[in-house]
């Protein structure tokens, strides 16, 4: 073969090469669902409440004109809601323990919000902040766009730890809200189910430590030991000696991986580090957190049949006006906010559905016909209910993040193929006109000669 011929089949053959090595669509192995949803991804950020974040939406079930909150034991005086804006204070860390959800509940009457935190020599009144639309651009376009759920609560008047195993397990543990002295053993999670049935997973973790550990948090002193907090396989013995369940705990890289290939698992769970919301964090750096991972499974071509739920494990200590129901000794918390994003979502629904984290179990169980974990999932109502499959899937679009601006443009996969086309076409055509020329080359030579 000449040396121009080996130009021009070169680039097909390894485009040919490339095309072989992409899986085929549906060709991952798990059991089918019974939805359209074949992907699900619940992040779990921090610390706020639905009033917090959602209390002036517009419809949703928020703060009402004439609330004002006891500072001291009488009625008055009393304080006002405000508007905490970008300043040093909306960043404080609030004490948000179980001792204080006791005193903030103070028996159903939720007047002690300020007074508990006055107790633990913080000023109380920074519980009666709340941010809107000018402060949570992205979150507010979400909402417009799709489902955000106003009776969703955390499954327990308890702070993180507690709330993360309700997530994973639908039970409160051992009914610690810190890590068990001896982790768990038989305590099992919704991915021991999924594991069973042959169904894909993986639990992505932002800044993936693998060597911190419950056997190893005192040697990662400071925030960095959070991870043993919001990532509750890590404090299972039976899990971490089982390279083969360890291997589906991942870096949060894999994620971005797996959406640009099309290879999500089934289930994903995501749990952050630094942008995770939780104060001092910023909540601009949380947004455009959230909006890459959102973005990233709307490019994907596994955003068809995904569905993308986002919630915060506790209430941060932040004032809430909705009485949370008392199912048992632990919970309801507070409402926490929550948002569905999917092309099967509702489109600009306020879901009053009454749901904590058992419910996002709840929904998993029934997509993949799995048992419940314990009563509190099996009797939980499902985030289905923000779903309608009878509609046509809605086309990918990007949400802005701004505030007042329309969404940008639809994800035009085509497009998108297409260019990658021409961008091959473009060498290959330079190939045949080098080809060509050489070909002419000799021709006009010997024409000059005679």
């Amino acid at each position: 073969m000449s040396p121009a011929r080996r130009w021009l089949v070169g680039p097909f053959v390894a485009l040919a090469v490339v095309l072989a090595t992409v899986p085929a669509a549906g060709a991952a192995s798990s059991p089918a669902p019974r939805t359209p949803i074949r992907h699900f991804i619940s992040l779990m950020q921090e610390n706020h409440t639905f009033d917090n974040y959602f209390g002036t939406y517009p419809g949703a079930d928020g703060i009402s004109s004439g609330t004002c909150m006891p500072i001291g034991a009488a009625a008055r005086p009393c304080f006002r809601p405000f508007h905490l804006g970008d300043n040093s204070i909306a960043q404080r860390d609030l004490d948000h323990s179980s001792a204080t959800y006791r005193l903030q509940y103070n028996g159903g009457q939720l007047d002690g919000f300020i007074r508990a935190l006055k107790l633990r020599n913080q000023d109380g009144r920074l519980a009666m902040g709340y941010r809107d639309g000018r402060d949570l651009p992205y979150y507010w376009n979400l909402a417009d766009q799709y489902v955000l759920y106003d009776r969703f609560f955390s499954s327990a008047g308890a702070g993180s730890f507690l709330n993360h195993i309700y997530w994973v397990t639908g039970s409160p543990g051992e009914g610690y809200d810190r890590v068990p002295p001896n982790g768990f053993s038989n305590l099992p999670t919704i991915f021991d189910r999924l594991e069973a049935k042959g169904i894909s997973w993986k639990f992505y973790v932002q800044n993936y430590e693998p060597r911190l550990t419950r056997r190893t948090i005192n040697q990662f002193p400071g925030n960095r030991a959070s991870q043993v907090i919001w990532v509750p396989l890590l404090n299972y013995d039976r899990y971490l000696d089982n390279p083969k369940l360890m291997r589906h705990v991942v870096d949060l890289s894999e994620f971005y991986k797996d959406a640009e290939s099309g290879n999500l698992p089934a289930v994903s769970y995501i749990a952050p580090s630094g942008p995770s919301e939780h104060p001092p964090s910023s909540i601009a750096s949380g947004q455009a957190f959230v909006r890459s991972l959102i973005n990233a499974l709307m490019r994907s071509s596994d955003w068809k049949s995904s569905a993308f739920l986002l919630s915060y494990d506790d209430w941060g200590g932040w004032y809430d006006h909705v009485k949370p129901p008392q199912v048992d000794q632990y919970g309801y918390g507070f409402r926490v906010p929550s948002l569905l994003v999917s092309p099967y979502a509702r489109q600009g629904y306020i879901d009053k559905t009454t749901l904590d984290f058992t419910s996002i179990l709840r929904f998993i169980e029934d997509n993949w016909n799995l048992r419940p974990l314990t009563s509190r999932d099996a009797r939980a109502h499902s985030i289905a209910s923000g779903f309608d499959f009878g509609q046509a899937p809605r086309e990918a679009a990007f949400v802005s993040a701004h505030r007042g601006l329309a969404e940008q443009s639809t994800v035009n996969r085509g497009l998108i193929y297409l260019i990658y086309l021409g961008a091959l076409a473009i060498p290959i055509g330079l190939l045949v006109w080098a080809a060509v020329r050489a070909r002419r080359r000799p021709a006009a030579s010997e024409g000059v000669g005679r």
